[in-house]
């Protein structure tokens, strides 16, 4: 079986590792994570990331959106592929547990790098530094997600019959459904030729402002569970701490746009948030 979450505070090796591989590993994850509340908390602080609604020549260069969409999201699908080409057969990537989790891992990245970026249409340039920003993240988690599932962990059958691996998949799933089914909204808000912004209706959208972002925690929650890791639990929080800000930035901007803008609506978590 993977190693137990609660295990985490009662004995501290266990997000150090129990070889050097995992304890850098093991690291390298505590320092994204870290990374990333600092970023959540420079952003709920005032700043504006800086791209989209919000870009600004002050950040320097910048390059094409659809450009810098797929280079920065390529690492987090071409990495863990490589890395379980890299190792069949083994343990691991003989796993069926384990191919299935790298396998959702994979279908988020491949419609994330592969499929959304060419359904954008028109978007402004990105800064550059930005892109890198993002990049090097996608760069360092898909190592981190990759390594983990081809190295790190082998899952056994047992797992597959676990509350957590099939409640943890079943929640990626409907946070992946949640957010395609948002970024369509959104990809269709205007028409060919039509410029300027408008009120998403529809869907999550409904209830939350960021229904995109919504999904996306949803999914990264679930995917958490069903590997029951230090490294998916570090990815979830990060991710949490990324985009949970631009929700509630997207939720002021769009009440400052719009007067009639849904008053019921929360900016990430419905009814709460």
């Amino acid at each position: 079986q993977p190693p137990m979450l609660d295990m985490a505070v009662a004995r501290p090796a266990w997000w150090g590792g129990s070889s050097e591989a995992e304890h850098f590993d093991h690291m390298l994850a505590a320092c994204l994570l870290g990374s990333m509340v600092l970023s959540a908390v420079l952003l709920l602080s005032g700043i504006q990331a800086p791209y989209g609604r919000y870009s600004s020549s002050w950040w320097g260069p910048a390059i094409n959106g659809k450009v810098a969409w797929v280079l920065q999201e390529l690492p987090s699908f071409v990495i863990p592929l490589a890395f379980y080409v890299h190792h069949r057969p083994s343990p691991a990537t003989s796993s069926p547990a384990n191919v299935a989790l790298l396998g959702a891992l994979l279908l988020h990245y491949f419609n994330r790098t592969f499929v959304f970026p060419m359904r954008i249409r028109g978007g402004k340039p990105t800064p550059a530094v930005v892109f890198l920003m993002a990049f090097v993240f996608c760069l360092v988690n898909g190592y981190l997600q990759g390594r983990a599932l081809t190295e790190h962990f082998v899952y056994g059958e047992d797992w597959l019959r676990d509350p957590r691996f099939a409640g943890g998949l079943a929640c990626f799933a409907v946070g992946m459904a949640i957010n395609v089914h948002a970024d369509h909204i959104l990809l269709n808000l205007r028409k060919p030729g039509e410029t300027g912004y408008k009120i998403p209706r529809g869907g999550m959208f409904e209830l939350v402002s960021g229904a995109n972002f919504f999904g996306e925690c949803v999914e990264w929650a679930g995917f958490a569970i069903a590997c029951w890791s230090f490294a998916a639990t570090a990815f979830a929080l990060s991710a949490a701490c990324n985009i949970g800000p631009r929700a509630i930035q997207h939720h002021a901007w769009y009440h400052s746009k719009f007067e009639d803008y849904p008053k019921q609506r929360r900016a990430l978590v419905p009814f709460i948030l």
